[in-house]
């Protein structure tokens, strides 16, 4: 799959795109680093729109072989022609290094062994040696980026130290509190209070004692885009209206509870913590909380 365009617009992150924009300039690979929701896929969509560069995607897992990556003889053509070169059909790899390109590679640390190997080469010399189609060697712009969650270890492996001596690592954080309304805002269209409550409760799952991994800003757009569809089907005229608070539980149990993991060995559920969150963020007896974060606030 190819892309030209960033489908929104990245907010923040002003150093690693210079960064990154620099590693690629410089003929760099480059591993992006962060958690979910950091707005990897965005900022290289975003660069490659701007040099006119194709992006080739490839999801990362367990299913990811070789073969998949590099591509493949088709074996009806094989039996009509014999392995020839137009019985091969490209796969991601090839069809970058052929085309002046980008691979993405998502969740690398989900990619096996045996198929991170074959990158070595290409990431070293910029070439590839297949069998019985003989040497590819990578057109001018060629990159390999790479992209990876560190702090998912369910179904993840180390990345081997052959690869990542090979890359240059840009490590992504969340934005501060301000960018996040701005990115949720702009998806969403919603109001400030909706989008300041969502904002709080999200960056709040980030800092809970009992939370290993909290939610990304997604979690913040599916809260805000919930909670207004429930207030309206409710009949509440936003978040002063009677019940609103539980309504607000609501959207915030179905927008977060998949998306925050719980420390080991802690026997509580996402939705106790939720419930944590949302007695800080908005008591049980008091007002709804203002629809501006005060500065410093989570």
């Amino acid at each position: 799959m190819t892309a030209q365009a960033a489908p929104h617009p990245v907010v923040g992150l002003r150093r690693e795109r210079e960064v990154l924009t620099v590693a690629l300039r410089t003929n760099r690979h480059v591993v992006l680093e962060g958690p979910p929701g950091t707005g990897k896929s965005t900022l290289l969509r975003s660069i490659a729109a701007e040099t006119g560069q194709d992006v080739v995607f490839v999801e990362g897992n367990a299913e990811l072989t070789p073969a998949r990556l590099i591509g493949q003889y088709d074996p009806a053509a094989v039996l009509a022609d014999g392995y020839v070169p137009g019985s091969f059909t490209d796969g991601p790899l090839l069809t970058a290094m052929r085309g002046h390109g980008l691979l993405y590679l998502e969740e690398l640390n989900r990619i096996p062994e045996e198929t991170l190997n074959v990158l070595i080469t290409v990431l070293t010399e910029g070439e590839i040696t297949v069998p019985r189609l003989g040497h590819v060697r990578a057109a001018a712009g060629f990159r390999l980026i790479a992209a990876m969650n560190p702090f998912d270890a369910i179904g993840t492996a180390r990345v081997g130290q052959a690869i990542a001596d090979r890359m240059c690592r840009v490590v992504l954080g969340y934005q501060d509190a301000a960018a996040e309304r701005s990115i949720v805002g702009a998806v969403t269209g919603a109001p400030p209070a909706l989008i300041g409550l969502a904002v709080r409760l999200v960056r709040a799952t980030r800092e809970h004692r009992d939370v290993r991994m909290g939610s990304s800003v997604r979690g913040a757009t599916d809260l805000v885009l919930l909670l207004g569809g429930l207030l309206d089907v409710r009949g509440q005229s936003g978040l002063g209206a009677e019940g609103a608070r539980e309504t607000a539980r609501d959207a915030a149990y179905a927008a977060l509870s998949g998306r925050i993991r719980i420390v080991d060995g802690v026997e509580r559920t996402a939705e106790a913590v939720i419930d944590d969150i949302l007695d800080d963020v908005w008591p049980p007896d008091g007002p709804p909380p203002p629809d501006e974060q005060p500065p410093g606030d989570p």
